[in-house]
């Protein structure tokens, strides 16, 4: 996948997480997982896009990590959602599905930038 590819990607990611949100049972404790889920799930593509931004390049694999942190957050979220019944189960298992997957295609990014550029450590 190309950058432009996986930024389109990701910013329809986060269109699915806020429409995935409305889903939620109303309840407290399922608007406390949908707030939570809303804050990890569009926080994956903001920090790509403040990767831009960086200062430097380990700056940049900085970024990309957090963005990987909040896609591993919103798996948790996701699972607590659909084993609790606050979220259909298809609609989770969809939504989950495309979660790893990023989470995936971040990893291997992140593995390959402190691959080429010679970082082991942040």
């Amino acid at each position: 996948m190309t950058k432009k590819e996986i930024d389109a990607r990701l910013y329809k990611y986060a269109i699915e997480i806020v429409r995935c949100v409305d889903k939620f049972s109303k309840d407290i404790s399922g608007q406390v997982i949908a707030r939570q889920l809303i804050r990890s799930g569009t926080s994956v593509v903001a920090n790509v896009v403040e990767a831009k931004g960086a200062s430097s390049r380990k700056d940049y694999i900085n970024f990309y990590t957090y963005s990987l942190k909040s896609a591993n957050e919103s798996k948790l979220w996701i699972g607590l959602a659909r084993d609790t019944g606050k979220l259909q189960k298809d609609i989770a298992e969809t939504i989950l599905k495309e979660t790893v997957e990023i989470s995936n295609i971040l990893g291997a990014s992140i593995i390959t930038m402190k691959k080429n550029s010679k970082i082991t450590k942040i």
